[in-house]
């Protein structure tokens, strides 16, 4: 009985040394990747065991149950993280436990830049090839209402920003969270903004910083713009800003701004209609929010571009006149998007 308890031991004592020796010489032979980059998806809820199963179905790994064993013995059975993965090269079984564990999934990153409308925001989600398209052939109204977004136009309600995300997720989701950015950054001026102001919401705060994103690319000038328009609101002046009266065009305008348009009525004509338009004109970035919040010191209701990127401003119009004089004699006015 002893001998045979012996041998039973003995047995075990070499199975146990064959499959560890096994398990040692699997987790540090390099897997062969079935093409070069090599792409996979685990989904969320899967199971080590499906997991290996696939692996092993994709000729990634020889068999599943030692990569089973492998991260069974490396305690990592209960640590996966679903996502996107891309392998460049060759690794062993053990880094590619570590990879599937830490969560090092592939990501594709897609930019929006300060200025731009909604649509042009649409065009570059459509044809990026890493996102899943879920909003194609949908309206702006229906795509709001699957974000859960009550507001009626979706122009300037996303932050403009790089956003980095797995390969294969769905637009809605990169167009909540700059929507969600965007709020909390419109929240965080709103509450830290001078007082007096003459906006009644942050919406409205959100369309003078879209105006004033269209109006100069230069960081510096933009609380002095933002404070032009703000002095001219409070006097009962018109805003007069070309960026609204272009946005309002849509499609027809062809690249020059001609006395017809100044003066053809649309919702966005701030030529012939009063205050704030109804809503905002691009994807204004902090450095708006922030200026259409916390405007410059200065009592000018005027200003004209130098031809040099720069602005000059006025406090009256005599003064505006010669500087237009002065800067715009030979200068068509155009605005080119």
């Amino acid at each position: 009985m002893m001998n045979v308890i012996k041998r039973g031991i003995a047995a075990l004592i070499v199975l146990g040394m064959s499959t560890a020796g096994w398990v040692l010489y699997f987790a540090n032979t390099p897997v062969h990747l079935p093409q070069s980059p090599y792409e996979f998806t685990l989904k969320h809820g899967s199971s080590l065991r499906t997991i290996a199963k696939q692996f092993s179905a994709e000729g990634l790994i020889p068999e599943p149950w030692s990569f089973i064993v492998l991260a069974k013995i490396l305690g990592k059975e209960g640590d996966i993280k679903a996502g996107n993965y891309q392998l460049d090269r060759e690794l062993t079984p053990f880094q590619l436990v570590q990879k599937i564990t830490k969560g090092d999934v592939s990501q594709s990153e897609i930019v929006f830049i300060e200025g731009w409308n909604f649509s042009q925001m649409r065009k570059a989600l459509d044809e990026h090839p890493a996102i899943r398209h879920d909003t194609t052939g949908l309206s702006d109204r229906e795509l709001l209402n699957r974000l859960g977004v009550q507001e009626e136009s979706a122009e300037g309600l996303f932050f403009p920003d790089t956003y980095y995300f797995s390969n294969g997720m769905s637009d809605l989701s990169v167009l909540k969270r700059a929507y969600q950015i965007m709020e909390q950054r419109l929240a965080d001026a709103w509450r830290e903004r001078r007082p007096n102001l003459p906006y009644s919401t942050p919406y409205e705060a959100l369309i003078m910083a879209s105006i004033v994103e269209k109006e100069t690319g230069r960081s510096g000038e933009r609380p002095m713009i933002a404070a032009v328009f703000i002095n001219r609101l409070r006097t009962g002046m018109r805003l007069q800003t070309d960026p609204t009266v272009i946005y309002g065009l849509g499609e027809t305008f062809d690249g020059n701004l001609h006395k017809r348009d100044l003066t053809t009525d649309n919702a966005y004509n701030t030529y012939t209609r009063s205050g704030l338009p109804p809503g905002p004109i691009s994807m204004p970035g902090w450095a708006s929010l922030n200026a259409a919040l916390h405007p410059g010191a200065t009592s000018a209701l005027y200003f004209v571009s130098r031809g040099d990127g720069t602005h000059q401003f006025s406090s009256s119009l005599t003064e505006h006149n010669q500087a237009v004089a002065r800067y715009q004699k030979t200068i068509p006015r155009k605005k080119i998007n």
